[in-house]
């Protein structure tokens, strides 16, 4: 799935936790990641959180699970040269419907945002996308 996400090799996103139900990705920010207010931009941390959550809801081999919502809160800015890392896990399944939580930490391990992502399993296989 991640090699042909185009979003997560500009971004400059690194895989380093995928197991069943759980991701972890860090990301740098570069200064072409910034608002007007030169902070990180909103979309570009959502950005990081969805592809966790995305990871963390799709296996190799498994069905191809997409999101049909997601909800954001941001609580600190970040800036270019931050590093930020978002933990996705899984809470909970019934039928084809999961809910996946993603935190989006600095460097320093304080919450940036917190992620809720809402996912919908499929009956489409990688292969046959």
């Amino acid at each position: 799935m991640l090699e042909q996400d185009r979003t997560f090799h500009a971004f400059g996103m690194e895989v380093i936790v995928d197991e069943p139900g759980r991701a972890v990705i860090r990301m740098p920010v570069r200064d072409d990641m910034t608002n007007g207010f030169a902070i990180t931009h909103g979309g570009v941390v959502f950005a990081l959180a969805d592809t966790a959550f995305a990871v963390a809801c799709n296996e190799p081999d498994g069905p191809i699970t997409v999101s049909v919502g997601a909800d954001i809160v941001f609580f600190r800015s970040t800036r270019p040269g931050d590093v930020l890392t978002a933990e996705a896990h899984h809470r909970v399944t019934r039928g084809r419907t999961g809910l996946y939580d993603v935190t989006v930490t600095d460097a320093e391990g304080a919450v940036v945002a917190e992620f809720r992502g809402h996912a919908r399993r499929t009956d489409r296989r990688l292969d046959d996308a």
